[in-house]
C-alpha cells in the first residue's frame, strides 16, 4: 500500500512525504540550525578525552568556562538582533569598557542599583546615536559603529587617566558576577535570563518578527506597514544595551571598572553569533544558537590554554573559525 501511494504521488508529480520533509527543512535552513549544538557536543567530548588528565571536566574548570562565556553570551544575544535586522555593531567592545567605568563611578556614591541603571542608560544612549546616524543620515552601520568604537574608546581612556576604578560594593559584585545561588554562579543565571528574554523577544513578540522581516527584505517589510527605520534603531539599541550589561557583569566579577574591558571580545562575539545560526546579512537569527556559540568559543579558549597553546595560536584558531562561519553564512545567503 505504501509503495502504491508513493508511486501514485510520483506519477501525479507530487513529492513523496520524504521529499516534502527534505524540501521543508531545506527551506527552513535545513539541519544547519542544529549544527551548533552538535559542534558543542563534539568539542566537549573531544576535549574531555584529550584533556582528561588536565582536569577539563572538573567542576571548577566547567564553572570557569561558564564565567568566561557569560559576557560573550550576553553580547552575542544583542548582536544577534543587530545582524537579524541587517545591521552590525562594531562598537560593543568599547561600550563594555565605558559601562564598567560608569557603573564603578556611580556605585561608589549612589549604590549598586543606580550604578547598574546608569551603565545601561549610557549604553542605550550609544545605541540610539548609532541607530539614528545609520538610519537618518544613511551611513552604513559598519562605518558608524566603527567610528563610535574609536570615540568611546577615547572617552574610556580619558575617564580616569587609564587607571582602574575599584568597586567596593558587595551587593553589586554578588549580584552581577562574584556571587551565586548555591553552587550556581550568578553569571550562569544571567546567561539563562538574558537568553530566555532574547528568545521570547525574537520569536514570540511582534517586534521580533519585524526585526527578522526588516533584515530579510526591507522594501517588502516597509510595504507591509513595518516602520523599518524604527526597527533598525531599536535593534542597534538592544545590541548596545546588551554590551552595557556585559560590562556590568565583568565589572561585578572583577570588582573594577577599566578602560580596556571587553576590547578584544568583538571578533569572538561575531563568531559566536554566526556559528549559532544567525545570518550575517539579516533575516534569520537564533538566540539560543548565539548563546551556544558563546559557550563553544569559551570552551575552545579554555581547552587551547590547557593544551599549552600560546596566545598567538589561539588567535589563529579563532580566526579560522570566524572565516569558516562567515563562509557558511555567505553560502546560505546565496542559496536563499
Amino acid at each position: 500500500m505504501i509503495r502504491k501511494s508513493i508511486s501514485k504521488q510520483a506519477s501525479a508529480g507530487l513529492p513523496s512525504p520524504a521529499e516534502a520533509w527534505i524540501d521543508r527543512y531545506r527551506h527552513d535552513g535545513g539541519l544547519r540550525r542544529y549544527v551548533v549544538y552538535l559542534a558543542f557536543a563534539l568539542i566537549l567530548a573531544t576535549f574531555s578525552i584529550i584533556l582528561h588528565d588536565d582536569g577539563f571536566l572538573s567542576s571548577s574548570n566547567l564553572l570557569n568556562i561558564g564565567r568566561q562565556a557569560a559576557p560573550i553570551a550576553v553580547m552575542a544575544v544583542g548582536m544577534a538582533f543587530a545582524l537579524a535586522a541587517g545591521e552590525i555593531d562594531l562598537s560593543v567592545g568599547s561600550v563594555v569598557a565605558l559601562s564598567s567605568l560608569v557603573a564603578a563611578e556611580i556605585v561608589g556614591n549612589h549604590g549598586f542599583l543606580a550604578g547598574a541603571l546608569a551603565a545601561l542608560g549610557t549604553s542605550a544612549l550609544v545605541g540610539i546615536v548609532n541607530g539614528f546616524i545609520t538610519v537618518k543620515v544613511r551611513i552604513p552601520s559598519f562605518l558608524v559603529t566603527l567610528g563610535m568604537l574609536g570615540i568611546i574608546s577615547g572617552i574610556a581612556r580619558n575617564w580616569n587617566d587609564l587607571q582602574s576604578l575599584p568597586i567596593r560594593n558587595d551587593r553589586f559584585s554578588g549580584i552581577f558576577g562574584a556571587g551565586g545561588l548555591g553552587p550556581v554562579s550568578s553569571l550562569l543565571i544571567w546567561i539563562i535570563v538574558v537568553g530566555a528574554l532574547g528568545h521570547i523577544a525574537l520569536h514570540h513578540l511582534r517586534w521580533g518578527r519585524h526585526v527578522l522581516s526588516t533584515g530579510a527584505d526591507r522594501d517588502a517589510a516597509s510595504a507591509a506597514g513595518i516602520n523599518t527605520a524604527r526597527v533598525k534603531i531599536s535593534a542597534l539599541v538592544v545590541s548596545a544595551i546588551a554590551a552595557g550589561f556585559a560590562g556590568i557583569l565583568l565589572a561585578g566579577r572583577l570588582s573594577i571598572g577599566r578602560h580596556d574591558l571587553g576590547e578584544d571580545y568583538l571578533l569572538t562575539v561575531i563568531a559566536a553569533v554566526v556559528i549559532g545560526g544567525t545570518n550575517l546579512f539579516g533575516g534569520r537569527a537564533s538566540v539560543f544558537g548565539a548563546v551556544t556559540g558563546a559557550l563553544i568559543m569559551a570552551m575552545l579558549n579554555n581547552g587551547l590554554i590547557l593544551m599549552g597553546l600560546e596566545v598567538a595560536d589561539q588567535l589563529i584558531a579563532r580566526g579560522v573559525i570566524i572565516i569558516l562561519a562567515v563562509a557558511l553564512s555567505m553560502r546560505e545567503a546565496k542559496e536563499t
